[in-house]
């Protein structure tokens, strides 16, 4: 049967500044374990700290561009672009580009504070 999702929930997010989260599936909104999916806004200069989640994340850049940084590579993902940060890998999500980034996030299984791992 069909689900429709009337609106989505707003999460905090961490970082130094503020970004917006909207979680339309997930642990939150849905309480869907299996997946989370949710559409982000950040703020020029946001970054967050690093992290080595338990959860494998696709995200598909909408606007802007989003900096990635993994122990190998920093990469940059543009508005059209995507990229996949596999489960129990380092990673550190920032937009440094003047109009921020607006981005879906994927995270299977469902993001959770409790399974992020974020840096001290």
């Amino acid at each position: 049967m069909a689900t429709k999702i009337e609106e989505p929930t707003v999460i905090k997010a961490a970082g130094n500044k503020i970004k917006i989260i909207q979680e339309f599936i997930g642990r939150i909104n849905t309480t869907n374990s299996d997946i989370s999916i949710a559409q982000m806004k950040s703020p020029c200069g946001w970054a967050e700290p690093g992290q080595t989640p338990e959860f494998t994340e696709y995200t598909i850049v909408l606007n802007g561009q989003l900096k990635v940084e993994t122990k190998d590579k920093t990469h940059f993902i543009n508005a059209g672009e995507a990229i996949t940060c596999n489960a129990n890998e380092w990673v550190k999500y920032s937009s440094p580009e003047e109009n921020g980034a607006e981005y879906i996030a994927v995270c299977m299984p469902a993001f959770s504070p409790e399974t992020v791992h974020r840096d001290n």
